[in-house]
């Protein structure tokens, strides 16, 4: 059965994102810091097209995380930033170029329509204008076997959590706060979650937990 889940770094003070992004910040001021535990790691190197990197615990998990990973969803804020119509947006080819990292469907809730656009690699970015639970729907059958990763931001994991439809949640906890910005939970439904395991170290603390309902 196709799991649907989020991968995503988080400040101790719960935000994804610091306040005032823009194009050169697109995670606000501070944001990037929450991402730093992953920038060393040879998995994530190797998915954004770099050689070297560290392995070991925390290079396995995201090595897995990528493996088992079928289809995104995201929100338009995090495939491009902006809003309104596409004519409009100055950053409406994404943020990663020719060849993205993420080598399958990509499924983008938008308000404004627009063609698939397929990239190098096996990318491709379907816009969806009919609704998150379509967007999640049309993810589960790209995925087939695999899982559906809701990639951010942090208002599309609130729309997967409130709507029942998250299955698990694997949180990178930074040893960081931000003060403000974005934050992951809010107006999130009620819920329990039951830790599934955790990956101390250094530089994150990365816990894997169960959505029960």
């Amino acid at each position: 059965m196709t799991r649907v889940y989020t991968d995503i770094s988080v400040s101790l003070d719960g935000y994804v994102a610091g306040p005032n992004p823009t194009l050169q910040e697109p995670l606000g001021a501070g944001g990037e810091d929450l991402h730093e535990w992953a920038f060393r790691l040879a998995a994530w190197r190797g998915a954004h097209g770099l050689e070297g990197g560290e392995t070991g615990p925390e290079s396995e998990l995201v090595e897995r995380t990528i493996a088992s990973t079928g289809a995104y969803v995201m929100g338009r804020k995090m495939y491009s930033g902006g809003r309104g119509p596409w004519v409009d947006d100055p950053n409406a080819g994404g943020w990663w170029g020719d060849d993205p990292p993420f080598h399958v469907p990509v499924f983008v809730v938008t308000h404004e329509p627009r063609e698939t656009v397929e990239l190098q690699g096996g990318t491709t970015f379907t816009f969806v204008t009919d609704g998150f639970e379509a967007a999640v729907e049309q993810a589960r059958n790209a995925a087939g076997s695999r899982d559906v990763q809701i990639a951010g931001g942090g208002s599309v994991v609130q729309q997967a959590l409130a709507l029942g439809l998250l299955d698990e949640l694997q949180l990178h906890l930074a040893p960081r706060f931000l003060g403000g910005g974005t934050r992951l939970f809010d107006g999130a439904a009620a819920g329990t979650l039951e830790i599934i395991d955790t990956v101390a170290t250094p530089h994150a603390t990365h816990i894997h937990y169960r959505v029960k309902r």
